[in-house]
């Protein structure tokens, strides 16, 4: 793809809180020529962009060529809770994005798109933050010519869900940003809505070919808040 092109874009986790708002910024986009969406139920939205196919998570690979794209943004992720076990909750978190990520690469996708979490870890001894590093891992070692990690801490924006926890946090977050300065600014919670717009600016600003080195970027809070306002 040469700049100035439209791009195809795969959008995997569309009906979660950040996939909605990054769904939502890639239709209005005019370089966005449509939106590959594999979802388990379909969403109430109809958009000439919009390509929605109801598929079984467990069989991606039977859907190989849903991945003919220019790039894939992966935001799937859930909670244990929410999953029903802890293997449950690794299926989703690192199985689907994984062999997602492998059939991108094997429809020769340059540039993938992911939603982490901040502390990721593959030696991390806390469950959550282990998988998530443990994926960032597997997708680095495909070797994506431009792979973009986003690792935000806590999500803040209007859930289908209850969640009590994140509920709480989120009402304690406005006190507790002001406390997260310097080395600390990472952690601080960020808007769903500003990571979706810096991953949909981002995504629109890649011009795709191979580097010589394949490209790794990782993004925190300051650099998610920079790219949101490009």
């Amino acid at each position: 793809m040469v700049e100035g092109d439209s791009m195809k874009v795969m959008l995997l986790g569309a009906t979660g809180l950040t996939g909605g708002k990054v769904l939502e910024g890639l239709l209005a986009r005019d370089d966005v020529s449509s939106v590959v969406a594999p979802v388990r139920r379909t969403l109430p939205l109809n958009h000439e962009k919009l390509h929605q196919q109801e598929i079984d998570f467990d069989h991606l690979e039977e859907h190989s060529d849903l991945f003919a794209v220019d790039a894939i943004i992966c935001c799937l992720g859930t909670t244990i809770k929410k999953a029903g076990s802890r293997e449950q909750f690794r299926n989703v978190d690192f199985g689907y994005p994984m062999k997602a990520a492998e059939l991108g690469r094997a429809n020769g996708v340059n540039t993938f798109l992911l939603m982490s979490a901040i502390a990721s870890s593959s030696a991390s001894t806390v469950f959550y933050n282990r998988v998530k590093g443990e994926l960032e891992d597997g997708v680095k070692a495909l070797g994506y010519p431009c792979l973009s990690v986003y690792q935000p801490s806590l999500l803040l924006g209007d859930r289908d869900e209850h969640r009590t926890a994140e509920a709480l946090g989120i009402k304690a977050m406005p006190f507790i940003n002001r406390a997260l300065i310097g080395p600390l600014e990472k952690f601080r919670g960020i808007e769903a809505a500003t990571v979706a717009r810096a991953m949909v600016n981002e995504v629109c600003s890649l011009v795709q070919r191979a580097p010589a080195e394949p490209l790794v970027r990782i993004h925190e809070y300051p650099d998610i808040v920079a790219l949101a306002r490009a």
